[in-house]
């Protein structure tokens, strides 16, 4: 699935990824390939991402919203 983490000055990652973990506002969550289409916000945490050749990255942010749909993940974040 295709993953963009955005803030409001730049776009910190634009890639294919097989997992990302959230930090959201009711609790953290994974998104998986082929996940139902959802929107939540996000709060102050760390965002986990295994790429597609299995390498994790880790992102700290203070915030945000996901949208997940077709397999395209939008992250807009406040800073990270």
């Amino acid at each position: 699935m295709h993953l963009e983490i955005i803030t409001p000055d730049k776009k910190i990652f634009d890639g294919e990824v097989t997992l990302i973990q959230l930090p959201g506002s009711k609790g953290s969550f994974t998104i998986l390939n082929n996940h139902a289409p959802i929107i939540s916000t996000l709060e102050a945490g760390t965002i986990k991402i295994q790429d597609s050749s299995g390498k994790e990255l880790f992102f700290k942010i203070n915030g945000g919203v996901v949208e997940q749909l077709s397999n395209k993940l939008v992250v807009l974040v406040e800073s990270a």
